[in-house]
């Protein structure tokens, strides 16, 4: 290795040594060089084409491997459409041809490839030991950096270039970034094994460990609901446990290859022959194989670490299969600017907490990390649903006028900040925000919000490994009051259970629909201990102070008034001890269930406020899971079936005096805010980022006009009312942007 001359007698012998165990009439090496694939090394094409032979990577069978990262195996290379003749070279006497790629970190470094005269296929064997023998090359030929990152980094842009994947918007933003892996594929730094059983009983040590972490997984109930994603964890599971997969591990290790290289190895193998097969359940399952082994890369390397632990250094989109909400909040939040999954729910805990942080999401983008790649730029479009990889230069300025665009209506809604949401009529609507944790009240003072109308006591839960403790609770919501100062904050009790699983927490086993089951309000009633704990912690925090405590998920009337009976149970408590109250208590009930809306005559004389859930109440109205993507069409905020049952509950509180508000995703919508005024909602609780947009309708909207014209359309059945809203805003001048 000390002088390029004596790499290229390594290279030299390389050939010569696989031609004559292959009986193979020729064998060459190619390697990037300046951008081209250079013949370096051949055994029986002609020597005067050596370092003058060169293909770009859009060109032949050599570039073919090289641009896609996989063999070729051909009886016959003239008939494939990307077969180049190169004269030079003397191969005109040659039919069949099988070549792997070198790849390093990923990327290829060159090609290595044999011809024969006659027609054949190569064996898989063949072909497998052509590819043992390209890792060892790849490895001398980094050692020896006949390869520079020059190339290499414009192989890349040649070999893939800019790409548009299109997934579910999750969060609303615009985000600019380098790519980084939440799990960092592992570089395989060395390939040739000093100690074969040595290499093998680490394979062995890291599939138990491997197989013992699925058996947790399948374990857990959050993960073993039944239906079809239990089905896919049993297959995830069948292929942890083949002793197919390992025996094929331990027959490349036998071939001299380290554990690494030989799981890689593997790896690359089945990536291919799944990809040649027709079977859709074998394509759907590759991501599952490719986890699995990347899992397993990680095990015996020892490097378990995500990149939150590595630390982030330069503005980063994150990438990963999926999230939970503890592993989202391990990052550097001035450097996370968007995240994309190749899963994701808009319902989805990481989600909530998304949305929260202001962090713009994607999800459900199939072969994600199979198109991105370490250190990709990527630019994250969450209003057109596409995350732009290695874009080209048009793309860039398009974002960037998009984000111009984008400030200046951030600056726009500034400038509002320190005015009062009043309409051209002169109605007072109330804009409250939404939070849930400490990061999120200084939203209040960026946003001059009224107030904060739902914060959401479960985050602390969600993304704690055992029961918050009462002392931790009570600091958590002393802060919410202490930063809301004078302006209201309404805490809503804890809402987890069903499809919000926390680990402390043990059921009764999986349920069918969780959204609908075991969970908020319901968990509180049967576990008690638990809202005791909270109520004490609520109470403590709010000494000196008006408490306004809410219960989600109220189904009948009776519900509510035991969950406030523990509330003043704890009151009663404090008191009886000569120990500081709040001055006030107000109660107010989350109405997400539509079957409660047909109990409020005898709920409503005893609490002081109703809160709209529009999330869950739409989607128990439409029997349609917002989180299902083949039924977002169906999914329509401004349906007049919505909009009348909304209006049904809205009379019916008005008429009994009650303050009556809306939080969830409607109100934070422009369009579906403007149709929630006028329904006579006159208080919204919604997302920071939204406070400024809807100010800004608010105070361009005639709200008479505007009840007049939602009255007439809730008369007739089939009015477009979203049609109707959209010319109402234009011939208004109501910015729906």
């Amino acid at each position: 290795m000390a002088s390029r001359g004596s790499v290229q007698a390594k290279l030299n012998q390389v050939v010569q040594a696989i031609a004559q165990a292959m009986a193979s009439e020729v064998c060459s090496i190619y390697l990037l060089r300046d951008g081209w694939l250079e013949l370096f090394a051949t055994e029986g094409l002609s020597q005067d084409a050596v370092h003058v032979t060169r293909l770009a990577l859009s060109e032949g069978l050599v570039g073919n491997i090289a641009r896609n990262g996989e063999p070729l195996n051909l009886a016959e290379a003239r008939a494939h459409a990307d077969f180049a003749y190169r004269p030079e070279t003397g191969e005109d006497l040659f039919h069949s041809f099988a070549g792997v790629p070198i790849l390093r970190r990923g990327k290829a470094l060159g090609v290595l490839c044999v011809q024969h005269m006659e027609q054949r296929q190569y064996e898989d064997e063949e072909i497998e030991a052509l590819q043992t023998v390209a890792m060892v090359l790849a490895e001398m030929i980094a050692n020896a950096r006949l390869v520079d990152e020059e190339s290499l980094a414009r192989a890349r842009a040649q070999s893939t270039g800019p790409v548009r994947l299109t997934g579910t918007r999750l969060v609303e933003g615009l985000a600019r970034g380098v790519a980084v892996l939440h799990e960092p594929r592992v570089v395989v730094q060395h390939t040739v094994a000093e100690d074969i059983e040595a290499e093998k009983n680490r394979v062995r040590a890291a599939f138990q460990t491997m197989r013992a972490q699925i058996d947790r997984m399948m374990s857990q109930a959050e993960f073993a609901a039944p239906g079809e994603h239990e089905e896919i964890l049993e297959t995830y599971k069948m292929f942890a446990f083949d002793e197919g997969w390992a025996r094929r591990i331990n027959e490349a290790i036998e071939s001299g290859l380290t554990a690494e290289a030989a799981i890689e190895r593997v790896q690359q193998r089945t990536r291919v022959t799944m990809r040649n097969t027709k079977d859709p359940f074998f394509l759907e399952r590759l991501h599952d194989l490719d986890d699995l082994a990347n899992r397993l890369l990680r095990i015996v390397s020892g490097q378990m670490g995500t990149a939150a632990q590595t630390g982030l250094t330069q503005d980063t989109i994150l990438i990963a299969k999926n999230l939970g909400p503890a592993e989202l909040l391990e990052y550097d939040r001035r450097f996370l600017k968007g995240v994309v999954l190749e899963e994701g729910s808009p319902t989805a805990h990481v989600t909530i907490l998304a949305r929260a942080m202001g962090i713009p999401m994607l999800g459900r983008i199939k072969q994600l990390r199979e198109v991105v790649d370490e250190g990709d730029p990527l630019l994250l479009d969450g209003s057109n649903d596409s995350l732009f990889v290695r874009p080209a230069p048009d793309v860039v300025r398009q974002f960037e006028a998009h984000a111009a665009l984008r400030q200046q209506r951030q600056e726009a809604y500034a400038k509002l900040r320190g005015l009062p949401a009043v309409s051209l009529d002169g109605h007072r609507i109330e804009l409250m925000m939404n939070a849930g944790l400490r990061v999120d009240l200084s939203g209040l003072d960026v946003t001059n919000a009224d107030g904060i109308g739902l914060f959401r006591t479960e985050f602390q839960f969600l993304v704690s490994a055992t029961l918050p403790r009462r002392e931790a609770q009570t600091r958590l919501y002393s802060a919410v009051l202490e930063a809301a100062g004078d302006k209201p904050v309404i805490f809503r009790t804890v809402d987890i259970g069903g499809d919000k699983a926390v680990p402390y927490l043990q059921d009764d086993g999986p349920e069918e629909n969780p959204a609908m089951g075991w969970r908020a309000l319901r968990v509180a009633l049967e576990r008690r201990g638990l809202l005791k704990v909270q109520a004490r912690a609520l109470l403590d925090a709010a000494a000196g102070r008006t408490l306004n405590v809410m219960f989600p998920m109220v189904t009948e009337p009776w519900e509510f008034e035991q969950a406030r009976a523990i509330v003043e149970d704890q009151a009663a408590y404090l008191r009886g001890r000569g120990l500081p109250l709040p001055t006030t208590i107000h109660y107010g009930v989350m109405m997400e269930v539509p079957a409660l809306a047909w109990r409020l005559d005898a709920l409503l004389p005893h609490i002081d406020f109703l809160s709209i859930g529009t999330n869950d109440l739409i989607q128990f109205l439409l029997a349609a899971d917002r989180s299902n993507p083949k039924l977002a069409d169906r999914y329509d905020w401004v349906s007049p079936g919505i909009l009348r049952f909304l209006k049904f509950i809205i009379d019916q509180a008005s008429a009994a005096g009650k303050t009556v508000s809306v939080c969830g995703e409607m109100g934070g919508r422009p369009l579906e805010a403007l149709a929630l005024l006028g329904l006579g909602v006159n208080r919204l609780s919604i997302t920071p980022a939204a406070i400024g947009p809807i100010k800004m309708v608010v105070r361009n909207t005639h709200l008479g006009r505007l009840r007049t014209l939602m009255a007439d359309l809730l008369t007739y059945p089939l009015a477009d009312i979203r049609a109707e809203l959209q010319r109402f805003a234009r011939e208004e001048n109501i910015p729906l942007q």
